[in-house]
């Protein structure tokens, strides 16, 4: 008997945005321990991207096998379906959301009618956001917390031998850089929240923003290069990071720490250490216990969701299309259905 079938957006080989394809694809299945979810919305993210390409930034050897056809996405926002027999905290009808299966390339199912989750990954919805702006919310905010607050997890680090550290961050002095995008925004408002002096580095149109997100001073790098003009940081957050995140260690005091949240090119490890600078990253992973952490913070919007634009499902292409444009603030969303 065949399969039901759903609407979702997949690739059948690596390229640009032309590759995503809205189409019929088999409506999950649930395995024990799993929820079904009816998506309402899915939230873009620079993995999505990285996995449509093939994965050029990363060496040969690191780059994943996936079977074709894959659907991608990770962050969703809708109402539980189903649940398996033995989930006992999800019921039908909960409104809920997740970043789904990070990280586990290939399996991730965001971009479609339904998803599958892992109970494990699962939180409700906070109620005061809709199911577009919680869908914009989980990796970005996941991110920003288990760099600045939180790690969460007891997973193999890949990209360092050692365990990443937040610090602490009352009284301190933190610098954002790329604050205008989904993981800076939210970085920007933890680092207020946690009792930070707060430096926002973005171009000049999204200080108004910042400011509003708890920004004490900005820094319009299209004027000014922050490296010249400010110093005895004691923690940078680039949620940019690549082969530029070492142009802030001279920002730093000594004992200072940077966390380069895409740490791959990074060559100053020589120079931090002459320094007395930390420098250390982590790779984010699901935790359903997390989303139902911060969901209080979005619920009394303690914490702001801002949303770059949306589009349909079928338009997902448009989305990439425009997430390659750069200079997003906020999240770029995917709506479902109704």
């Amino acid at each position: 008997m065949p399969s039901e079938t759903m609407k979702a957006i997949r690739i059948h080989e690596f390229g640009g945005p032309e590759v995503l394809r809205h189409e019929d694809a088999p409506k999950p299945e649930l395995k024990p321990g799993e929820v079904l979810v009816r998506v309402h919305a899915a939230g873009i993210n620079p993995p999505d991207w990285y996995l449509r390409d093939g994965y050029k930034a990363l060496p040969p050897e690191w780059r994943p096998q996936v079977p074709f056809p894959i659907i991608l996405g990770t962050d969703v926002s809708g109402v539980v379906e189903a649940v398996a027999n033995d989930v006992e905290d999800f019921s039908v009808g909960d409104e809920v959301y997740s970043m789904v299966r990070f990280f586990s390339v290939g399996e991730s199912r965001a971009y479609a009618e339904y998803v599958s989750v892992p109970a494990s990954e699962l939180a409700r919805k906070p109620a005061g956001i809709d199911h577009v702006h919680a869908a914009g919310v989980p990796m970005s905010l996941l991110t920003a917390w288990q760099f600045m607050v939180e790690l969460g997890h007891n997973e193999p680090n890949p990209l360092q031998p050692h365990k990443h550290q937040p610090v602490p961050l009352e009284g301190k002095t933190v610098l954002v850089n790329g604050a205008a995008g989904g993981v800076g925004h939210f970085a920007v408002q933890i680092a207020k929240l946690k009792g930070a002096h707060v430096i926002a580095v973005a171009s000049g149109k999204h200080e108004s923003l910042l400011r509003e997100l708890g920004a004490d001073e900005f820094i319009d790098y299209t004027k000014t290069p922050p490296e010249d003009v400010v110093y005895e940081i004691d923690l940078v957050v680039d949620a940019l990071g690549g082969p530029t995140a070492g142009r802030f260690l001279r920002t730093l005091k000594r004992g200072g720490a940077l966390f380069p949240v895409y740490p791959l090119g990074f060559s100053g490890a020589e120079e931090a250490a002459k320094l007395g600078v930390i420098v250390s990253a982590t790779q984010v992973r699901s935790s359903g216990a997390q989303l139902a952490e911060v969901a209080r913070l979005l619920d009394d919007g303690t914490i702001r969701v801002v949303l770059d634009s949306t589009y349909p499902l079928a338009d997902a292409r448009k989305a990439h299309e425009r997430a390659a444009k750069g200079h997003i603030q906020g999240k770029i969303v995917l709506t479902v259905g109704a």
